[in-house]
């Protein structure tokens, strides 16, 4: 039985559709129908005829066949996306390991250029090096404003040593009747003497502190001669530029170190400003605590004065209790305004000598303590007080005799340390030019201890000769 043509099918499907098949109709009806007791297994027997009939017909149209092509079909499709999937990603992994390796190989070429550049530096860092030249640790590379001018000098100097311009030798030298011979020794004994030459720059360089500069220039200056010296059978000589500049070398050490030293002494002498502060501070609340009690007592005072009717008593009372309140509004002043307090004259003649005094002021309530503890152990002699004064302005008037005696200051690297080569009668003078009121003022000083040892020292000085005329006679 052949299979309905495609131009067959429509119409068929249509007379199908109008007029039933006798079997699907029957089959239906015998659906509707009951099936009973006794029919029931020529029931099974017709279904299976009909499952039967269907089977026969679909091997013969090969209907099976054409639902293995079509499973066939799909499963090709499937197939083929996937290995278009696949091929995809084998292709992104392929262009990203592409790129990685791109990025490795520009890497490794930046590598490259870095070491080849390194290595042009080591080179001329060697060449250099045979001459003498290291790159020691300098004093004044830690200095921002030092260090540039440290690292121009350097720069300036090694090269100098490359382009073997640092010395200058006799010309058409031979040695065993060689010419080239000749300039081979010339190389080498200039390489040796330059480099005996810069061992005795680097270490002055080393050996520099705050005050040693004259006494380092003078080293490397005589190291210079004594090479020339040696160098004398070839005509050597230092360029004057080349010792110049490791001269400056040296200067830029002791002056990166002379800043440092007075940036310790500034600090020190800040730390020393502040534990002054300090002591003021921690008087003036113990004084105020001290005056707060007074004032409790002496208002219970006035209080049990007033209550027994003692009007004397509480007049005193009062007027005692008047007193302390003023103290506490000093007090109070006082450690608010940081600008007042005691202007201080003073010298130590067994000490510094004479015509040097000591201009300072202080914030503490009892000043002397402040001048007891600068005549302390670090001075043979105390400190004889010329002038003590309370101002409102000390911090000004102070200032203002630093600014006068200006150019007779002895420490002019430290400004804190405030001695003035002048005499009592100078500060005397100018403090009355600037119309300062002063009650008390010394011109001379005691220094009781000072002229008390001279006398010891020159009673024993003449017991000592007295003895050495004895024992002779």
């Amino acid at each position: 039985m052949g299979r309905p043509r495609p131009t067959e099918e429509p119409a068929r499907q249509e007379q199908e559709q109008e007029q039933p098949h006798p079997e699907r109709s029957g089959a239906a009806e015998a659906t509707n129908e009951k099936i009973g007791l006794f029919n029931g297994k020529r029931r099974a027997q017709e279904l299976q005829e009909e499952l039967d009939e269907l089977n026969r017909w679909i091997r013969d149209n090969k209907i099976d066949g054409v639902i293995s092509a079509q499973q066939m079909q799909r499963e090709t499709v499937d197939r083929t996306e996937q290995i278009e999937q696949l091929h995809q990603r084998q292709v992104t992994a392929l262009k990203s390991e592409l790129e990685a390796a791109q990025r490795s190989l520009e890497s490794t070429r930046g590598l490259i250029s870095d070491e080849q550049k390194r290595l042009v530096d080591i080179r001329a860092e060697a060449e250099v090096q045979e001459f003498g030249l290291f790159d020691f640790e300098h004093p004044a590379e830690i200095s921002v404003q030092i260090s540039a001018d440290l690292e121009q000098a350097r720069t300036r100097y090694k090269s100098m040593v490359r382009s073997n311009s640092a010395t200058t030798v006799t010309s058409g030298f031979t040695f065993n009747n060689s010419t080239s011979q000749g300039s081979r020794f010339l190389k080498n004994m200039s390489k040796l003497l330059l480099r005996a030459y810069n061992a005795e720059a680097e270490n002055a360089v080393k050996s520099a502190k705050a005050g040693n500069l004259e006494s380092c220039t003078k080293r490397l200056s005589k190291a210079r001669e004594q090479v020339e010296r040696n160098g004398q059978m070839i005509d050597l000589h230092i360029v004057e530029e080349y010792h110049r500049l490791r001269l400056s070398e040296i200067e830029l050490a002791n002056r990166h170190l002379q800043v440092k030293a007075r940036e310790k002494e500034l600090e020190r002498e800040r730390r020393a400003q502040l534990r002054e502060e300090k002591k003021a501070e921690a008087e003036f609340k113990a004084k105020r605590s001290d005056l707060l009690k007074e004032q409790m007592h002496y208002q219970n005072l006035a209080d049990a004065m007033r209550d027994r009717g003692d009007s004397e008593g509480l007049e005193r009372a009062l007027s005692q209790l008047h007193d302390v309140e003023h103290s506490i509004a000093d007090v109070d002043y006082r450690a608010a305004n940081t600008r007042a307090g005691y202007v201080y004259v003073i010298s130590n003649v067994g000490s510094f000598g004479k015509n040097v005094v000591k201009i300072g002021m202080t914030r503490r309530l009892d000043p002397m303590d402040r001048v007891r503890e600068l005549g302390d152990a670090s001075v043979p002699f105390t400190f004889d007080v010329h002038a003590l004064f309370f101002s409102s302005d000390a911090v000004g008037i102070e200032a203002m005799l630093h600014r006068t005696f200006s150019p007779e200051r002895i420490n002019r690297i430290n400004l804190r340390r405030e001695y003035f080569a002048v005499t009592p009668e100078q500060v005397l003078s100018a403090l009355q030019d600037q119309k300062v009121e002063v009650v008390e003022y010394t011109l001379d000083a005691p220094a009781e201890q000072y002229r008390q040892s001279i006398v010891i020292r020159d009673k024993q000085s003449e017991s000592s000769e007295d003895t050495t005329v004895r024992r002779g006679l």
